[in-house]
């Protein structure tokens, strides 16, 4: 993909000014706890000129990279609201300093630079899965399984190696989705977003790879069965000052772990916590898949109108998939001239 990066030295210069901004405003961002605190509680979100609590504005989750999806093993028995301060303090220091020896590593994958934005986060939490209270998401479905053993033998008949086109790479690697949940989760670089308010809608801008959902608040009907995008169906509502969105109806190529995208149905709750944050949930359900439904949180830090989502003009340009095919034909030259073959 096009990274779009800046030179080393414009990057280092670049994190200078943005740590330095953060520390003169003063802003800090919210945790687990400090969501479900009495004075968040308390807060009351400024509203919309028709009514709705306003949620508009930029925000970016660079400050939950680092963050283990499931509950490490050490915190066994404990919920992220038992974390002290010292011991969420601790695991952003821990999680710093991977950070930073990942992104100087000889062996990394990706460019060094892109990894700028994420060397000082500041965790909101120790990790992302809330429910089921173990932190654990819950065991697969037979049928589930048999679903994966099945697309994974018809791939394996196929022939097809990994990158003998660019049809055989993932929908990320051909600059066309993330998918949902993912297009909210962190990632090496392009983690700003933008949700804009109207009248009986809510759009939300995703940096990467640069999609718009539009969420109709209306009460109407999700779409037939027939119909499926890569992105879902949403459906929005109110529900006091959170906004719950339904969304179904997706393609199996973008259904979120391997789900099935005909009964996958994700909730997600958008609660702003204070002037600097939202905290957003996604709660997992599809019978077909897993055997209960489940639960993850993290939280969508505010920022100025500096940090608006970037042009991510994924297709101009994009190395990513032109080396990583030129890479897949010379390794097959490789191996036809360690066995004697010429084409």
């Amino acid at each position: 993909m096009n990274h779009r990066l800046l030179s080393f030295g414009g990057a280092v210069l670049l994190v200078v000014a943005v740590f330095s901004a953060t520390r003169l405003t003063g802003q800090s961002s919210p945790t687990a706890a400090t969501a479900h605190s009495p004075e968040a509680t308390k807060w009351t979100p400024p509203r919309t000129p028709w009514g709705d609590p306003d949620l508009s504005g930029i925000y970016s989750n660079s400050d939950e990279s680092g963050i283990p999806f499931e509950r490490p093993a050490r915190f066994e028995g404990r919920r992220n609201e038992d974390l002290t301060i010292q011991e969420l303090e601790a695991l952003r220091v821990e999680r710093r300093k991977a950070s930073a020896a990942s992104s100087v590593a000889e062996d990394r994958p990706v460019d060094r630079e892109v990894f700028w934005e994420n060397l000082n986060a500041v965790n909101s939490r120790g990790w992302l899965v809330v429910d089921p209270p173990d932190g654990k998401v819950p065991p697969t479905t037979a049928e589930a399984q048999q679903r994966v053993a099945a697309r994974t033998e018809a791939r394996r008949r196929s022939g097809r190696g990994p990158a003998d086109s660019a049809a055989d790479r993932s929908l990320y690697d051909r600059c066309i989705t993330r998918g949902l949940p993912g297009s909210m989760m962190p990632a090496i670089y392009g983690s700003s977003y933008e949700i804009v308010q109207g009248p009986n809608f809510v759009a939300i801008l995703y940096e990467m790879v640069h999609e718009a959902r539009v969420i109709p608040l209306e009460p109407r009907p999700h779409v037939g069965k027939a119909i499926r995008t890569y992105m879902g169906d949403p459906r929005g509502h109110w529900e006091g000052d959170t906004l719950v969105v339904e969304t179904t109806n997706f393609k199996d190529e973008t259904a979120y772990r391997n789900a099935a995208g005909e009964t996958l149905r994700l909730i997600e709750r958008f609660k702003a916590v204070g002037p600097n944050g939202v905290e957003w949930s996604v709660t997992v359900n599809d019978p077909a898949t897993w055997t209960r439904p489940w639960t993850f949180a993290m939280m969508l830090t505010k920022k100025d109108a500096s940090q608006r989502p970037f042009e991510y003009a994924c297709h101009e340009g994009n190395y990513g998939m032109r080396n990583m095919l030129s890479a897949a034909r010379a390794e097959e030259a490789a191996v036809r001239a360690g066995a004697g073959i010429s084409r």
